[in-house]
C-alpha cells in the first residue's frame, strides 16, 4: 500500500512540472517541431538514467522511492501519448518532414540522453559517493 503512496505523490509532482514547462514560451522558436514536449521527453530519458543507476547501482534506494520518482514522477512528466498526438497533428497539416523529424530527434536525442545519464552515473556520481564514503571512514 505504501507505494501507491510514493508513486501518487511523484506522480502529482511530475504532472505539475510538465504543466509547468508545456506552458513556457520559448521566443524566437518558430518552427513547427513541439520544442516543450522534447526537452520534456529528453529531460525525463536523462533524469530516469540517472536515478535508476545511480538507485540500483551506487545507492540503495529504497524500492517506493525508486517507483515514487520513476513511475511516479517521470511517467507524468514525460508522456508519449502526446509526442504520437503532436506527430499526428505535423501530419494532419501536410508537414510530412516535421513529423519526421520530430520522432527522429525525439528518438535519437532521448537514447542519447538516457546514454548520458547512465555514464554520468557511473563515471561521475559513483566515484564521489565512493570518496565521501573514504572520508566517512576514515573519521571513523
Amino acid at each position: 500500500m505504501k507505494k501507491y503512496f510514493y508513486i501518487s505523490i511523484g506522480g502529482a509532482l511530475g504532472a505539475i512540472c510538465r504543466f509547468l514547462l508545456e506552458g513556457v514560451h520559448i521566443y524566437s522558436y518558430t518552427g513547427n517541431i513541439p520544442l516543450n514536449t522534447l526537452i520534456i521527453n529528453v529531460s525525463g530519458s536523462f533524469i530516469l538514467a540517472l536515478i535508476l543507476t545511480l538507485a540500483l547501482e551506487i545507492w540503495n534506494f529504497d524500492a517506493n522511492i525508486r517507483l515514487g520518482i520513476s513511475t511516479g514522477f517521470l511517467g507524468a512528466y514525460t508522456t508519449f501519448s502526446t509526442l504520437c498526438k503532436e506527430t499526428v497533428k505535423l501530419l494532419s497539416n501536410g508537414d510530412d518532414f516535421s513529423a519526421v523529424s520530430y520522432i527522429t530527434i525525439s528518438a535519437v536525442l532521448g537514447l542519447a540522453a538516457a546514454y548520458l545519464g547512465v555514464v554520468l552515473s557511473r563515471e561521475v556520481l559513483s566515484k564521489l559517493f565512493h570518496e565521501q564514503k573514504e572520508k566517512d571512514s576514515e573519521v571513523d
